[in-house]
């Protein structure tokens, strides 16, 4: 692995949201130009091995600095290493983004309703998409659905209220849709492709998957992934290849 690919930057904040779940922000080099939905990948050196991992990146394509959203993966060697971050330590950061989780990949259907479905640190990709003026003008409707186990997962809700009122100011068609799988008294609480096979989800927001309007971007859980894609499947919607379908997902796992 060449060092050379990469470039060292600093730890500026870390926000922990649960035991196993925080967030973080680096140094943004200047030639470090990405789309929003697009990943980044992040090293570090564990003893004289520097271990690399895919991050959706967080941030707005026009931020001065980089966030990234991490789960702990017990015993990992990146994860176990990396939520022991401080403030000012280093990172290694390949020097072009990769990835094809963008709303540039749409050419038909036309865009008008647009629908991101997350798990977990899924979320990532499509905070940045929120933070993109041109996601909000190109749709008329956004919906957000972020499933997780338990309502303290629930990481960003803050935020992401903050990016609809900032970004999407005027927009009457955005929604925030919170899944919560382990509380049967939450509004929502099973699985998304449960919730997309018995129109639960459709019914909430109030509009229905159309194969003729909707793009679907998937991002999460590779399990989840795969079903739900199946679901919408089931429901008439295609994926999209060559600029053409309905459904995209994120392939870095």
């Amino acid at each position: 692995m060449s060092i050379e690919k990469y470039s060292l930057e600093k730890v500026l904040s870390i926000q922990p949201w649960t035991d196993t779940l925080f967030s973080f922000t680096m140094t943004r080099p200047a030639h470090f130009k990405f789309t929003a939905g697009q990943f980044a990948r992040i090293g570090l050196k564990v003893g004289d091995e520097l271990v690399v991992r895919a991050y959706s990146v967080v941030s707005s394509p026009f931020d001065e600095t980089l966030e990234f959203f991490s789960i702990v993966v017990p015993d990992g060697a990146f994860t176990s290493n990396l939520q022991h971050l401080r403030i000012g330590d280093e990172l290694y950061l390949e020097k072009i983004p990769y990835g094809f989780l963008t709303l540039a990949r749409y050419q038909l259907p036309l865009p008008k309703d647009l629908w991101l479905l997350a798990t977990g640190t899924g979320l990532a990709p499509f905070l940045s998409m929120l933070q993109d003026f041109e996601t909000w003008s190109k749709y008329q409707h956004i919906h957000l659905v972020y499933s997780v186990r338990t309502a303290s997962e629930l990481a960003y809700v803050e935020r992401i209220q903050e990016m609809a009122e900032t970004f999407g100011e005027g927009h009457s068609g955005f929604k925030f849709v919170p899944i919560i799988t382990r509380e049967p008294n939450a509004v929502l609480h099973q699985r998304l492709p449960q919730l997309i096979e018995n129109g639960e989800l459709e019914q909430f927001v109030g509009l229905q998957f159309n194969p003729e309007s909707t793009h679907v971007m998937l991002c999460g859980n590779p399990e989840m992934v795969e079903e739900t894609k199946e679901a919408l499947k089931a429901r008439g919607l295609s994926m999209n290849r060559r600029g053409e379908g309905n459904i995209a997902v994120e392939n870095y796992w």
